[in-house]
Formats: C-alpha cells, sequence, structure tokens
C-alpha cells in the first residue's frame, strides 16, 4: 500500500471561553504503518459532541484532558483497509476514538478506548444512525431513562435541549413510559418540531422572555422527571418546581462548558440547586454512558425496536469535510443544529 496522508486536528493550546481556529491545527502528516495486533480505520463519520469542549480543557471529565499537540479526541465510525489483527479484517465496520482525523490506527495499547466491530444494521438505517439513535447518542438517552429518570405513566417530564441529539430521544423513550413530556429549545421551529414530529405534548422556547411563566403553565402539577442537558437558569427554574420524590438525570451542562476554564471566582453559580432538592426530596444522578458498556447490546435493541414501531424519530444533520469540525463545533453552543451533529469524512 502507498504511503498514505493524514489530515488531522491537533490541539495547539487550551481554549479560554469558545473553541477558536487559534486553538486547533489542521495538518498533514504521512500515515504510519501498521505493526502486529494493529488495523489501519479510515474515518468515514465523526460525531461532534457538546463534551469535545470539555476534553480541551484541563479538567478531568470522563477522559482526562487531550494534550496539547494531541490529535482531537473524537467518536467516529471508519472502514478498516489494513488489519493485523485477529478481531478486525480489512473491509469491517468499527467505531470507536477515532479522533478527529482521516485515519487512525487501533492499537490496544495506545487507543483510549477500544475499537468494536458494527454489526450489520438493523431495518436498512444508515451508516450514520451508528453515531446517532443507534450509538452513545442514544445509548445516552435509553440510559438516563431507564435508570435515573424513570418516568411513569402520569408523570410530568421536562427534557431540556429537547431538539438536541441526546434530549430528542429522551423525550420519545419518556412518551413510550406514558409520561406527558414538555421540551425545552432554542426557537419557534425548533418547538413545533419537537411537538409536532417527535410528539412531544409541548415545548417551551427559552429565547422568549415570558419562558419561565410558559414552562409553569405547562406544568401545572409540577415536574416529577427532568432530564437536563443544559443546566444553568433553565435547571434553576426546572428544579424549583419539582415535585416531591423527583428524580433528575443529570445528562449534561452544555450552557456551562465555555466557561470551565474561567476562574472558580468568576463562574456562574447555581444557588438554588442544593435549597430545590431538599424541599424536593429529589433524586440527582449524573451518568456517563462511558461506564456502561456491558449495556450497550441491551440499549441498541430496544431502540432499535422502537425505530422499527415507528416510536422513535432521529434528526441528524451532517457537515462535509473535516477542515469545517471546529467551526461546525461552535454551531452546537449557538442553538443552531437539530438533532445529531455529524462530520462525514470520507465515502
Amino acid at each position: 500500500m502507498s504511503q498514505l496522508v493524514n489530515h488531522c486536528h491537533r490541539l495547539r493550546q487550551r481554549p479560554v471561553g469558545r473553541l477558536t481556529d487559534d486553538d486547533l491545527e489542521f495538518v498533514a502528516e504521512p500515515v504510519p504503518k501498521i505493526t502486529h495486533n494493529q488495523a489501519l480505520i479510515q474515518t468515514l463519520f465523526l460525531s461532534l459532541d457538546p463534551a469535545a469542549r470539555i476534553w480541551v480543557s484541563d479538567v478531568h471529565y470522563s477522559l482526562p484532558p487531550v494534550k496539547i499537540g494531541n490529535v482531537m479526541r473524537g467518536i467516529g465510525i471508519g472502514r478498516v483497509i489494513e488489519s493485523r489483527r485477529n478481531d478486525m479484517k480489512a473491509g469491517d465496520l468499527v467505531s470507536g476514538l477515532t479522533g478527529w482525523q482521516r485515519y487512525a490506527i487501533a492499537d490496544d495499547e495506545a487507543n483510549e478506548g477500544p475499537f468494536t466491530v458494527v454489526p450489520p444494521l438493523h431495518r436498512d438505517l444508515p451508516l450514520s444512525a451508528v453515531l446517532g439513535p443507534l450509538g452513545h447518542t442514544g445509548i445516552t438517552a435509553y440510559l438516563g431513562v431507564h435508570d435515573i429518570a424513570r418516568p411513569q405513566r402520569g408523570e410530568t417530564m421536562v427534557v431540556s435541549a429537547a431538539a438536541g441529539a441526546v434530549g430528542s430521544i429522551a423525550g420519545q423513550i419518556g412518551k413510550a413510559h406514558g409520561a406527558r413530556v414538555v421540551g425545552i429549545a432554542g426557537s419557534p421551529d425548533k418547538c413545533r418540531h419537537v411537538v409536532e414530529t417527535l410528539g412531544f405534548d409541548s415545548c417551551i422556547n427559552h429565547r422568549d422572555q415570558a419562558w419561565r411563566q410558559q414552562l409553569d403553565q405547562a406544568t401545572p402539577d409540577g415536574i416529577d422527571v427532568d432530564f437536563e442537558n443544559v443546566g444553568g437558569p433553565i435547571m434553576n427554574h426546572v428544579l424549583s418546581r419539582l415535585n416531591i420524590g423527583a428524580r433528575v438525570a443529570l445528562c449534561g451542562l452544555i450552557s456551562e462548558y465555555n466557561t470551565y476554564d474561567a476562574r472558580p471566582d468568576t463562574r456562574r453559580c447555581q444557588p438554588n440547586i442544593a435549597r430545590s432538592l431538599m424541599v424536593s426530596r429529589a433524586l440527582i444522578q449524573s451518568f456517563l454512558v462511558l461506564d456502561h458498556p456491558d449495556r450497550f447490546d441491551e440499549a441498541i435493541e430496544y431502540l432499535s425496536q422502537m425505530i422499527g414501531d415507528g416510536k422513535l424519530t432521529y434528526d441528524e444533520t451532517i457537515i462535509e469535510g473535516l477542515e469545517n469540525a471546529p467551526c461546525a463545533l461552535q454551531q452546537l453552543f449557538d442553538g443552531a443544529i437539530r438533532g445529531k451533529l455529524l462530520i462525514k469524512v470520507s465515502e
């Protein structure tokens, strides 16, 4: 095989505030020859997730910070083009931490996590679904709802970032459990989509000045379940309306991620959280999908069945070109994306 060229984003410096072009460097470099127990993978799709902003901060979150000079961390799906491993052969589709690069090497000694061979896709779904409803995104929603939120028939469940990749699926699972589901999203168009297409009972536009009053009106009997993706003032107000015995599945705090590098005394505080939880005697539990690899097959089977039964709709936004990954990531924090955000790296 002739020498291949890898295009990749390497971390130049830790960002302060929003990630900028100066924080990453897009470089071309030769792909090394693989050795025993390695496989060469061509990345096809790259998942862009809010956690990427935390990974470049000098804080430990699910995984250690990306080291300065290293390839930017990211979850992807790719095709094996050369293998010296017994568990992968050329042509296999695999998923794992490919990083923000065109070629990755599967090496159990060097990789942060394992690469797994993707089984045949269910129900003629596109390959991108492996990073969406049938990947870490859908599994995150499944675990948060089934293990922590546990919505019951007739209860009120609130989902923030309801038009996002995880929130949109979590809300639909809540509906399947019989809950009354209220979404929170960032535009009238998103709210219409959440209700009319995803089947939520109502949705509040948090950019409307009267969003607090509207959320109160949409939850007249209080809130039994909060599937939290945003944090900040939205979470504060939701927590103030929790019923006794409520459950909070703390999935993400996207409104806070760009402040992780700020001095501790300048970060926004959330003074009402402890009081709200004490009054409601609520259970709040955070979780990370990477902690539960033994549950992946269970979750994928459940989500596949929901799709097959017409009970789960999912959205995805696919942007062409690895070079566009940094700019695309910012769209997550601007609220410009509906559903799962992916970069198409290769054909």
